[in-house]
C-alpha cells in the first residue's frame, strides 16, 4: 500500500516501475499533465533531417528561435529569453532579483519555494481557500502585500488547483505590487490549454509593467519535457540583460533550438490539442461530478483537482488501485494546504479517460 512519504510526481515512472514491477512504458500517466497527442507531427517529420545541427554550437543569442516564439506569443523577440526549461528561468529570475522575502500563492509547484531557499531568501504562502474553490481573492491578496515583500510568485492557471486569474484582476495586483516595488513572476505553463486564453494571458501586460516576468515552456502543451526548452517574456530590458548576464551560455541545445523553431509553427497540432482538451475537460469533469463522494473543482487547465469526501477512501487508496491497472494519478498530499483526500488527474485520450473513470467510480462505490 502507498504511504504518504511515497507520493509520486508525474516524472517518477522509474520509481513506480521499481516499486510495483510495472514497466514504465505500460503506464498511462494522468499525473504528468502532458499533452496526450504526443509531439507535433511537423516536429516528428522534419527534425530528423536537421540532426546535423548538433555538430555546431547554437546561436548564442538564439535569434531565430526567439523570433519564432515572439510570433507565436504576439510579442517582440527582444522580450524573450530562452532557457533550459522553465526551471532554469525560475532560478535565473530569483537569482537576479534576489528577493529577501517572497510571497507564493499556494498550493502550488514546489520549485518556487525551493529556489527561493537556495538563493538565501525566505518565503511565505498566501493560501487559496477550499471554501472559495481555490479561486484567488485579489482584494485579500493586495491587502496582505506590504513593503516587507519584494517578490510575488503565482502560477496561472495554477497547479494543482486548475484555477486561474484574469488579466484584468492581474492588473490590479500588478498596480499594488508596483507601488511597493514588488517584482512579480507569473508561471503560464498551462495557459495554452485554457479556453479563454485571451482573457487570462498576461503577455500584453509585460509591456506596461516593468516589474513583471512571465515563464512558459514546451513540456506540457507541446508534450516535449525531454527537450528542456523554456522561455521568459519580460519587457524590462535591464532585467532581461541582468538575467542573461548570469545565465550559462548554450543551455538550450542546437537540437532543442531547431525543434522549437518547428513546433511553434505547427498550427494543425495546436488546433487539435485545444479541440481534444476542451472536449475531454467538459466530458470528464461532468462524469466526475456524477460520482458520489467527490468534490470537483472547476478546471481551467488540462487537469482537474478533486477532493474525496467519502470517509473510507483517500488518495493513497485510489493511487494504489489505479497504478495496479497501469494508470497513475497524482496524490496531492505533498502540496501545501492539501492532504491525502485530494488527487489530480490530467485529461488524456478518450479511451484512457474512460478506463480511469470506470476505476474511480468502482473505488468510490
Amino acid at each position: 500500500m502507498l504511504k504518504h512519504r511515497d507520493s509520486f510526481h508525474g516524472s517518477d515512472l522509474e520509481k513506480i516501475e521499481k516499486m510495483y514491477g510495472i514497466k514504465k512504458e505500460d503506464i498511462v500517466s494522468f499525473s504528468a499533465n502532458v499533452n496526450p497527442l504526443g509531439i507535433s507531427e511537423v516536429l516528428r517529420r522534419q527534425l530528423p533531417s536537421r540532426l546535423d545541427v548538433i555538430s555546431t554550437y547554437p546561436d548564442r543569442e538564439y535569434t531565430a528561435l526567439r523570433t519564432v516564439i515572439a510570433g507565436y506569443c504576439g510579442t517582440d523577440a527582444g522580450s524573450i529569453l530562452v532557457g533550459n526549461g522553465s526551471t532554469e528561468l525560475i532560478t535565473l529570475f530569483i537569482k537576479t532579483v534576489s528577493p529577501k522575502k517572497a510571497m507564493i500563492i499556494g498550493p502550488t509547484y514546489s520549485e518556487y519555494e525551493r529556489e527561493l531557499s537556495l538563493s538565501g531568501g525566505s518565503s511565505v504562502y498566501f493560501p487559496l481557500r477550499e471554501e472559495d474553490d481555490f479561486k484567488l481573492n485579489a482584494d485579500e491578496l493586495t491587502g496582505a502585500l506590504n513593503d516587507s515583500v519584494d517578490m510575488l510568485i503565482l502560477c496561472n492557471p495554477n497547479n494543482p488547483t486548475s484555477s486561474a486569474v484574469s488579466s484584468d484582476t492581474m492588473r490590479i495586483i500588478l498596480d499594488k505590487c508596483r507601488t511597493l516595488n514588488i517584482f512579480v513572476m507569473i508561471d503560464e505553463t498551462y495557459i495554452e490549454f485554457a479556453r479563454d486564453y485571451d482573457r487570462l494571458s498576461c503577455i500584453p501586460l509585460t509591456h506596461e509593467y516593468d516589474n513583471l516576468c512571465l515563464l512558459r515552456g514546451v513540456s506540457k502543451f507541446f508534450a516535449s519535457p525531454g527537450l528542456r526548452l523554456g522561455y521568459a517574456i519580460c519587457a524590462n530590458r535591464q532585467l532581461m540583460k541582468d538575467m542573461a548576464a548570469v545565465k550559462d551560455p548554450w543551455t538550450v541545445s542546437s537540437l532543442s533550438d531547431a525543434a522549437g523553431q518547428l513546433m511553434f509553427s505547427d498550427n494543425d497540432y495546436i488546433r487539435m490539442t485545444k479541440d481534444l482538451i476542451f472536449s475531454e475537460r467538459d466530458r470528464i469533469t461532468s462524469i466526475l461530478r456524477s460520482i458520489d463522494g467527490l468534490k470537483v473543482y472547476e478546471p481551467v487547465a488540462n487537469f482537474v483537482l478533486c477532493r474525496i469526501t467519502k470517509e473510507n477512501v483517500d488518495a493513497d487508496i485510489l493511487f494504489d488501485k489505479a497504478i495496479r491497472k497501469n494508470m497513475m494519478i497524482r496524490n496531492c498530499s505533498t502540496f501545501p494546504f492539501l492532504d491525502n483526500k485530494y488527487f489530480r488527474i490530467c485529461f488524456m485520450n478518450p479511451e484512457d479517460n474512460d478506463r480511469l473513470m470506470a476505476l474511480i467510480r468502482e473505488v468510490m462505490s
